[in-house]
């Protein structure tokens, strides 16, 4: 398994795209400098499958391959992680089923209590957001790019912003207090890499 980035762009797969269309958008988001790629995947009913094409093409890039919300997927496909959600199972379950390499995010929302809690149980990283109108996420609760700079001072693990997030707009989270951008609709366009590439260099 392959350890948690401590900066850069963090891709997520987009919905509603054949196989050969993700497998091409997170070959091309690779490219461009993604530094982790989450699946995610609310409709297929065959995940498994695509998720371990997705794993062997993370791999040649050296870049970990996280699974949304799912642990039984990761389990069986050999993830490098998952993302699980408020409502996506306990942290400690998670963890003893993908033992103690895998990494694990979770999302706070805007709660740095919750993310001093998942801190206390052992996850690899936090997420906050939505930061920024999000066609994914349109009714995602409001986060407040205060609370980055204010988790900043209390965590000591990465700290992920997500959210309406584009190449214009990041560099204010970043400044915030952000250490990797989670983007989806933002690599939506018609050269994925080069966007990429265009996040990426928020970083330099």
């Amino acid at each position: 398994m392959l350890p948690m980035p401590k900066r850069g762009l963090y891709a997520i797969t987009p919905e509603g795209k054949t196989f050969d269309e993700i497998l091409e958008f997170t070959k091309a988001v690779l490219k461009g400098g993604a530094c982790v790629v989450q699946y995610r995947d609310k409709t297929s009913n065959d995940t498994l499958t695509l998720a371990r094409k997705l794993l062997k093409l993370c791999h040649v890039y050296n870049v970990p391959l996280l699974i949304n919300d799912n642990v039984e997927i990761a389990q069986k496909m050999g993830a490098d992680g998952v993302h699980l959600g408020k409502d996506d199972g306990d942290i400690t379950q998670a963890r003893e089923r993908l033992g103690t390499k895998a990494i694990i995010g979770v999302s706070c929302y805007n709660s740095l209590e919750l993310a001093l809690k998942a801190q206390s149980q052992g996850v690899n990283y936090v997420a906050f957001g939505r930061f920024f109108t999000s066609n994914t996420k349109p009714l995602a609760q409001q986060a407040e790019i205060g609370t980055l700079t204010a988790g900043k001072k209390i965590l000591s693990l990465p700290i992920v912003a997500i959210g309406g997030i584009l190449p214009t707009n990041g560099a204010t989270l970043i400044d915030a207090g952000a250490d990797l951008l989670a983007v989806i609709g933002g690599l939506a366009t018609p050269q994925p890499e080069i966007t990429a590439q265009t996040y990426s260099a928020l970083f330099s």
